[in-house]
This record gives C-alpha cells, structure tokens and sequence, in this order.
C-alpha cells in the first residue's frame, strides 16, 4: 500500500486532482460525473443539450451549463476528449498565474459566445467547442512547441487544432463544424489578448471587469492595505486638529 502511495501519502489519481486549478478541476469533476450519471440512467442526454425554447420559455436554466459538461457516453472517444479538456484547460489556467479570475473569464466569455452562435449551426451540445477554443488558445501561444501524433506525425502546436479536425474527418467523415465554431471564438480571445494590445498601447479590451476580479477573488491585497492606510492617515489628520483642552488650575 506504501508503494502505491506519494511522499505526500496520496495516491497518484489523487495528487493528480488535487495539482489541477480550481477551474480546471472542478469542470473536468462536473464532465466526469455528468457522463456517470447518464451511464447509470439517472439522467438522459435529452436533459442536458441547449435549446433556446427549451430553456427561456420552459425555464429549464441548467441547461445552460450542462451543455458544456456532456462528451457522450462512457467510451474511448469520450476519455481522448476528456484529456484534452484537462490538459490544455490546466495549461492555460496555470499560464494565467493560476488566477481563477482571469481563466474563468476566458471561459464565460467562450460559454457566452457559443450560446449565442450555437443555434446558427444546430449545434446542441458544446462541450467539444469549448474544448478546441482552449486547445486553439494553447497552440497558438506555444508556437515553437513540436508535437507529435501517433509517433509518425510531428508538427508545432499551431497546428494541432487543424490535425484534429482532419483526424475528425477521417474518423466521422464530415467536417465537424463544432470544432470550427470553437476554433472561431478561440481566434477572436487570441487576438484581443495577444495581437491587439501591442498594437494599441498595451489596451485589453478582453481583461476580466474589476467586479468580476473581486467576484472571484475578493478584495486585492493592495486594494485593501492603500484603504486601511487612508482610514489611518484620516484618523490621524482628525487627531492632529482636535485643539488641546485648556489647562484647569
């Protein structure tokens, strides 16, 4: 039992978990528990796709997240997916300085955007374009990272999305639009955080709102020493012009 346990006295599957941001850690929870329970008939698929009908005018609202936790039912196609959630939303999270704020947003601004577009091109279930807009963010900020599919194929990870859907063509024999739809919403978040700011003085348009930071991760530090400090410095101004009472004899 020793031998199957960490220095930490965790077992590898748990280090594992426990290592991964917060995000990353409890959507990748969320994907695993939600094909368990439709692998034991608790819930039925037809309770977790997007439809705007369905969620506005019969106020079924988890449908709004759920969209983005079901892959498909316990099989290879759906652990090959899995991985690749986990691996480039851990990457990203932890190349953002693991802060929640800011890789949180990166995926509501992709949630959002792909609501919104979804129903241009039937798409129901999300959780595959979600997923290539994180691997299209990763590959294109690592661009002299060399990969290698299948031992034989090795290329930089720019093209690690394109290797993807032309293995998906082969595999399904169409062109999976939902991987196009994430690779389009993962462009735009590149370019607005990595192409426009050089170009425009250092300007994020796409930065997390100051709300959403607080939201997420209370006050900053920094914030909350400069108002302590102008609390003290406000007591002692008030100190300092109260006038000496008179000396009684």
């Amino acid at each position: 039992m020793d031998q199957l346990m960490g220095n930490d006295g965790r077992f590898p599957l748990e280090t594992w978990f426990w290592e991964m941001p917060v995000c990353t850690r409890w959507w990748t929870t969320a994907t695993l528990l939600c094909a368990g329970l439709v692998q034991c008939k608790i819930l039925s698929p037809l309770q977790l796709f997007y439809s705007y009908r369905v969620v506005f005018h019969k106020a079924q609202y988890w449908r709004l997240l759920t969209t983005f936790l079901y892959f498909g039912p316990f099989s290879v196609d759906l652990l090959f997916h899995v991985y690749f959630q986990q691996r480039y939303s851990r990457l990203l999270e932890e190349s953002s300085g693991r802060s929640p704020a800011h890789f949180s947003w990166l995926l509501l601004f992709s949630m959002v955007s792909l609501l919104l577009l979804s129903p241009f091109v039937s798409t129901p279930f999300l959780a595959h374009p979600l997923s290539s807009t994180l691997v299209y963010i990763w590959s294109r900020r690592n661009p002299d990272t060399l990969m290698s599919f299948l031992g034989f194929l090795v290329f930089r990870a720019p093209f690690l999305p394109w290797v993807l859907i032309g293995m998906s063509l082969v595999m399904h024999g169409t062109v999976p639009k939902e991987e196009m739809l994430g690779i389009a919403i993962g462009h735009v978040w590149y370019f607005f955080n990595d192409v426009y700011p050089p170009l425009h003085g250092g300007s994020r348009p796409l930065d997390p709102p100051a709300w959403w930071r607080r939201l997420i991760e209370g006050r900053p530090r920094d914030e909350v020493v400069e108002t302590v400090n102008e609390v003290d410095n406000e007591f002692a101004v008030a100190g300092a012009e109260v006038p000496a009472a008179p000396e009684v004899r």
